[in-house]
């Protein structure tokens, strides 16, 4: 199987990183990732940012910035990333005011609409990081195909996050092929069928990830990103497993 490039969504190894954040990208090259889906840390220039990750040999792919700033502080964060050399910027939440009803979710896809345009013109992709509240029904329609089918996709991206996918009800890759030409990040975690939905390592649970992988393929995507929001084991443990069993399915 073809191999698209492989990053990891810091958030997963946060709590290490609030203790030491140097020591835990030096960990998180160490264990062999060469990229990183990764937000500011207070106090660290870009200037800083970029050449600790040049020298760790981390390429920074993208950021995840809430909505709320992307609406009242979009020239700083564009400046910021612009000089840190993202090429990704992730709306990655909404609210619950902004999504209580069929007209709610339109408001909010014609507001992604215009912060992407900004974005674009910026010199970034933007996209849309789903959860599973997006599953709700609104005028017999998701509120994710809403957002949408509302949206430029000139302009509104998907980053697809495939456990929230499964925990919403759907097939991940049925979701992937749905958005094809549309969803150039695919966030990566499992699930394990324990009737809790545990959040799980790639590969350690019950997603179907060869029909994943070859849904991503068809459909364009250009990155897979490792994300665990939680780990029952210590979080660099989880991040070497779900990589390893990337390379081991033939995909990193």
């Amino acid at each position: 199987m073809a191999k698209l490039k492989i990053a990891l969504q810091m958030y997963t190894v946060r709590d290490d990183a609030k203790q030491d954040f140097i020591g835990t990208l030096r960990k998180v090259a160490d264990i062999g990732y060469t990229a990183v889906e990764i937000s500011a840390p207070a106090g660290m220039t870009a200037a800083v940012l970029k050449k600790l990750l040049d020298d760790l040999g981390l390429t920074p792919v993208g950021t995840h910035i809430p909505i709320d700033a992307l609406e009242k502080e979009l020239d700083k964060n564009l400046d910021y990333y612009g000089e840190l050399g993202v090429s990704y910027i992730t709306c990655p939440w909404l609210p619950e005011d902004r999504r209580k009803d069929a007209a709610g979710w339109k408001r909010t896809a014609k507001t992604l609409e215009s912060i992407g345009k900004k974005i674009v013109k910026g010199g970034f992709t933007f996209c849309y990081h789903n959860h599973s509240f997006e599953f709700g029904r609104f005028d017999g329609k998701y509120g994710l195909d809403i957002l949408y089918e509302e949206s430029d996709p000139s302009f509104v991206q998907s980053q697809l996050d495939t456990y929230w996918v499964q925990h919403g009800g759907e097939n991940p890759a049925d979701y992937i092929r749905k958005l094809s030409g549309r969803v150039p990040l695919v966030h990566l975690k499992d699930m394990l069928g324990d009737g809790q939905k545990t959040f799980a390592e790639v590969g350690e649970g019950i997603l179907d990830w060869d029909g994943i992988f070859q849904a991503a393929q068809a459909a364009g995507a250009d990155w897979y990103i490792v994300e665990q929001d939680r780990c029952q084991r210590p979080p660099m443990e989880s991040i070497r497993i779900s990589l390893n069993n990337l390379k081991r399915m033939g995909v990193a």
